[in-house]
């Protein structure tokens, strides 16, 4: 009997801390998913739903990434009306509020014919987006924050402009001064394949060899330092989306002011050679900058399944492609006849399936986890081969908002995901820049 009260207040000191702990628990999670209070009453799924569109509603939805049309842009890339995926009718529909439209080069020669038909595809891409913006009175070029803010509430689709693949400076880094005149504020040296800035996370495949090209800096060359710091200075944003480990690595720690990834998902839940390491999001993040999550199936598919792993080697073997890939559908456009490359595209979509909202949102749920919700975003990557079942194209956005909606974000997290994160990054860059000058 004496040892009761020892007992009793031991159970709760216990108690307490229990408590504590419990609370302590719910203020970390609240940081993370769910900062407002859950409805006491379970939700009906009408009443949900509803939800999720008042919160799409009120948030500017903002694709940090898309591809400009051009009459050559591959049919298997556009809607199944042979149109844009973010044709101005679908952003519409979708309630994207802003959509960030690449001026990406593809890959090609390092000699100097090649460099000036990729500024040649370059100043195409940049007319085509002027002439849509031309065409249509409820779209208009953004050049800032607060042009994006502005245009919104105004009821107005914001379109910025963003380049990628620096093959198109044609070895100068003051044509960045020159597209950043056009226009341009989101930059991006890297697409498929090496360059004289930097190195690829995608190195060209050398057919005559059957081998892929090796590094060619070790990460940024001298002139791709000389422009991250000329970016900085422009007041633009650095894209490392389809930059090597070690190029992402040293521009991050050489900007001054916080870097993007416009369209990469995370290696650890998808490893193909382009998403991102666990080192490059913790890096990224703690430079205050965004990942924003492609909806691209290829880069989204779970390739820890060893099954998956065993059919997809056997589709690329029977199409006579290398057994070493970076993505799953790698090289296809070595398959001289087209018959047979459709079919291989077929068979492998067959295996990988075509993505969904929900693994594109896993994506989303792991970055929030390991670096919180002010460092993520979305990029669709729509016309590039972005499109998963679910957001096939710019009118199904709000399905995307559903979806967090289902896992438990909250209207404020959603609204950081949708486009207030990029935009603290751009106004950190311009900022950043307006203090230098």
């Amino acid at each position: 009997m004496r040892n009761m009260p020892v007992r009793s207040s031991t159970f709760k000191l216990r108690g307490a801390m229990a408590l504590l702990a419990a609370t302590l628990l719910s203020a970390c999670a609240a940081n993370q998913v769910g900062t407002e209070a859950t409805p006491k009453v379970p939700e009906t799924e009408a009443t949900l739903v509803e939800r999720s569109k008042e919160i799409h509603r009120q948030s500017l939805v903002l694709d940090a990434h898309a591809d400009i049309v051009l009459p050559s842009t591959s049919k298997t890339y556009l809607g199944a009306d042979g149109l844009s995926k973010v044709a101005p009718a679908k952003l519409r529909a979708g309630g994207i509020g802003a959509v960030v439209m690449s001026v990406a080069v593809g890959p090609g020669s390092r000699t100097k014919e090649g460099r000036m038909l990729a500024r040649a595809e370059a100043d195409e891409k940049l007319a085509a987006v002027s002439y849509l913006i031309e065409q249509d009175q409820n779209l208009a070029l953004a050049l800032s924050p607060t042009d994006v803010e502005k245009l919104h509430a105004g009821g107005k689709t914001a379109m910025l402009l963003g380049f990628q693949n620096a093959r198109a400076l044609n070895g100068q880094v003051d044509a960045l001064d020159q597209f950043y005149a056009a226009g341009v504020r989101i930059f991006g040296l890297n697409h498929l394949g090496h360059n004289d800035f930097s190195d690829s996370s995608r190195p060209l495949y050398i057919a005559e060899t059957r081998s892929y090209e090796p590094t060619a800096h070790g990460g940024l060359s001298q002139l791709g330092a000389a422009a991250i710091q000329r970016i900085n200075a422009l007041g633009g944003i650095i894209d490392v989306s389809q930059m090597s480990k070690s190029a992402t690595i040293q521009a991050v720690k050489l900007s001054r002011s916080p870097v993007i990834a416009s369209h990469s998902n995370a290696r650890k839940l998808s490893d193909v050679s382009r998403n991102l390491s666990d080192e490059e999001i913790d890096l990224i993040a703690k430079a205050g900058g965004v990942v924003h999550l492609a909806a691209f199936g290829a880069y989204l598919v779970n390739l820890s399944d060893a099954e998956l792993l065993g059919s997809i080697l056997k589709v690329r073997r029977d199409a006579g492609l290398p057994d070493a890939y970076s993505y799953p559908y790698e090289l296809y456009w070595e398959i001289p006849d087209l018959e047979k490359r459709q079919a291989f595209l077929r068979a492998m979509r067959d295996v990988i399936g075509p993505g969904s909202v929900d693994r594109l949102v896993d994506h989303i749920d792991y970055i929030v986890s390991r670096v919180g919700i002010d460092h993520v975003g979305i990029g669709s990557d729509f016309n590039h081969g972005g499109g998963v079942a679910g957001f096939v194209d710019a009118s199904e956005a709000p399905n995307v908002t559903l979806a967090l909606v289902r896992r438990g974000y909250s209207a404020n997290q959603i609204k950081k995901i949708w486009g207030e994160n990029f935009l603290r990054v751009f106004r950190v860059a311009q900022n950043a820049a307006d203090e230098t000058n």
